[in-house]
């Protein structure tokens, strides 16, 4: 599957300022911080999101970004459209050259594949993962520690230069 960082940060940077949306707007420091995402790389992200209507700014002291709708009305497919991403996990990159210039046999299984990832992230709004504990507990962590990192693996900062 080509699901790259892109992708995988904008979703996490969106998760995190769902979890503290309560407290007002959130900086992108504070996310950074939290996520292990570096600054440069987040405000290219956010950027993109907000060209697509998903987060709105705040100038001015306590300023920083909010939803701009509710979170049960942002699916995690429309992130990763939003900052260009795909899900596409055909060779040819749906391109239908992937043997030699020609559809390669199974080239519309791979297609079905890429829909139907789609259709799950689609399927899945930002208030269905605030609601899991087992997100609530990670993101309890990182607020104790603020600044420890990234839960996930990867646990060192992403830089700017790594956008596409």
């Amino acid at each position: 599957m080509r699901l790259t960082t892109k992708g995988r940060y904008a979703v996490t940077a969106m998760l995190d300022l769902a979890l503290h949306a309560q407290d007002g707007p959130v900086s992108l420091a504070d996310i950074s911080e939290r996520q292990g995402i570096s600054l440069s790389y987040l405000e290219q992200l956010f950027a993109k999101l907000r060209r697509n209507s998903l987060v709105t700014s705040v100038r001015g002291p306590g300023g920083g970004y909010q939803l701009s709708r509710g979170m049960a009305d942002i699916q995690v497919a429309e992130v990763i459209d939003a900052v260009n991403e795909s899900v596409d996990v055909t060779r040819c990159q749906g391109d239908r050259g992937c043997h030699s210039g020609e559809v390669c046999l199974t080239h519309y299984l791979w297609c079905d594949l890429s829909h139907q990832i789609h259709e799950f992230l689609s399927g899945i709004s930002l208030a269905d993962l605030v609601a899991r504990s087992d997100v609530q507990d990670l993101a309890r962590l990182q607020d104790r520690r603020q600044g420890g990192g990234c839960p996930l693996p990867y646990a060192g900062k992403i830089e700017a230069s790594a956008i596409e």
